[in-house]
């Protein structure tokens, strides 16, 4: 299995934190970069931003367009007929990328998931299966998906890795309701969430921006 392409920024020499962060349906790896300059970043190690392209395919929702993507959407109700062949193998993919941090240097104690909206999705599809604790889960805009297979294939060392969930309270792309369903499952199972809403819609706020920074300040700390 070829690795996925990538952009990588270091916020220094010899980083000793990797943060791998995957964009939403559509977009690509370019779309969180300028966040970097956002985020409040003093104080903390040396990080490797990864940010990496999902494969192209036919997205049935809408009309089979050929976009990227990191499993298919079949209906608007997000919970019906999901992808699971696709979650799964977008799933070993972003498993490689850990690997290869892995190989480079990088603790799994000291590696993130982040994603927005499906990227989001696969950050939980991913993180809650790791057989090892991760340094942090950052979840933006999405919610938990195939959350009946999650129910006994999380793991007891996932369970050591804090989760971060932000959403807007009028996403009318991942209704609310499903990010809180998918943050009581978790907080259920026994993972500790940190839990952010705000008043807007399928995006990111100023706000939440500084409640990311001050989340990495904790869980880097």
């Amino acid at each position: 299995m070829s690795l996925l392409h990538t952009i990588e920024k270091e916020t220094g020499a010899n980083p000793t934190v990797a943060i791998i962060w995957m964009h939403g349906l559509g977009a690509d790896a370019n779309d969180f970069v300028p966040m970097l300059q956002e985020l409040d970043l003093r104080d903390l190690p040396a990080i490797r931003f990864i940010f990496p392209n999902a494969d192209t395919m036919p997205v049935t929702v809408n009309g089979g367009y050929v976009m990227r993507s990191w499993y298919d959407i079949v209906a608007t109700d997000l919970g019906r007929q999901e992808d699971e062949a696709g979650l799964r193998a977008s799933q070993a993919k972003v498993e490689a990328l850990i690997a290869r941090e892995k190989e480079r240097g990088i603790g799994a104690d000291k590696i993130i998931l982040a994603g927005f909206s499906q990227g989001s999705a696969m950050t939980m599809q991913t993180g809650l299966r790791q057989k090892e604790k991760l340094a942090g889960m950052m979840c933006l805009s999405g919610y938990l998906p195939i959350a009946a297979k999650a129910t006994t294939e999380f793991t007891q060392e996932s369970l050591g890795t804090p989760v971060f969930m932000a959403h807007g309270r009028m996403d009318p792309v991942v209704p609310l309701a499903r990010a809180t369903a998918s943050r009581d499952l978790l907080q259920q199972w026994g993972y500790q969430v940190e839990w952010h809403d705000y008043p807007m819609q399928h995006s990111l706020c100023q706000e939440e921006v500084n409640d990311i920074s001050a989340w990495l300040k904790r869980v880097l700390a």
